[in-house]
């Protein structure tokens, strides 16, 4: 069973070709896969599959460490773009990805870069039901009293505001994350990132991602918080620099809310798992 690992401003995805899997990719297989003593080592797993829906370069599935399947990701769809566009699936720099939160259209824009398409983002979904049709709203979660912005970009996100960097950089996300990404107005759970800006059109970052938990980076994360830039400081296009613990990412806001994402992603290895492993997995079932 051969795979890549690749990571994008240090968030890392194991890279599987369907073909390539002997058994079903079952919530503790992922999770051991993932494990960084007993596995591979990962943040997720990306499972792609070539020509997949017809008219697509591929499909491609996101899974969490906890085996939990997500809809969309901004740094695992980028480094999955990169990894068709170098394995010949598409011969345009520009194609279309199928994923669970419908079609993303990566521009492949050097040999470890790309713009991403990520859609139209939401300020109400069912992920947030019974939110304001804003998506800003209050949140009591552990001693806290959040002001957030709920943001749906293919998942859900929860973008919160703080005053300044000293005040992001003190927070405790570990504790603070769980009980937000769990409050029960997020029937789905949700992605949680605090932000403070640095200037309009630029803003610092942290994130909490939904069956993750801390990261150095979230495409759909960053997305979230510039989104949540844009309407807290007055609406219109707009490009924001979005800097996070693994690096900075670009976001493009429309008018009209559509997103697109720059930034790079470049592999690390490729592997084969022993067929000891194999069968370790197999057994887990």
């Amino acid at each position: 069973m051969r795979f890549e690992k690749w990571q994008a401003l240090g968030n890392d995805y194991l890279i599987v070709e369907q073909a390539q899997l002997p058994f079903a990719l079952t919530p503790g297989r992922i999770a051991r896969l993932c494990e960084s003593h007993f596995g591979v080592g990962a943040d997720g797993v990306l499972l792609v599959e070539p020509g997949t829906p017809p008219g697509y370069a591929g499909s491609l599935r996101i899974f969490n460490p906890d085996g939990s399947e997500a809809e969309l990701s901004g740094n695992g769809a980028r480094e999955a773009a990169l990894y068709m566009h170098r394995h010949g699936w598409s011969d345009s720099p520009t194609f279309k990805i199928h994923t669970r939160a419908g079609e993303i259209g990566p521009t492949i824009t050097g040999p470890l870069t790309c713009k991403m398409r990520l859609g139209r983002a939401r300020t109400a979904s069912a992920d947030f039901p019974g939110g304001p049709a804003d998506g800003a709203a209050e949140l009591p979660a552990g001693q806290h009293r959040w002001h957030i912005q709920h943001v749906s970009i293919g998942n859900p996100q929860c973008s919160i505001h703080v005053e300044d960097v000293h005040v992001l950089s003190a927070l405790d996300l570990p504790t603070l994350g769980p009980a937000i990404e769990a409050n029960e107005r997020f029937p789905n759970r949700t992605n949680v990132s605090w932000f403070a800006a640095l200037s309009d059109d630029r803003i610092r970052a942290r994130i909490f991602e939904r069956g993750v938990g801390e990261t150095l980076s979230s495409g759909t994360g960053a997305a979230g918080a510039a989104v949540a830039q844009v309407l807290r400081t007055g609406g219109g296009a707009r490009t924001i620099s979005v800097v996070l613990d693994g690096g900075e990412l670009e976001v493009e806001v429309s008018p009209t809310l559509d997103i697109s994402q720059t930034g790079w992603a470049r592999p690390i290895f490729a592997g084969e798992l022993t067929p000891e492993f194999v069968a370790e997995l197999a057994e887990l079932g």
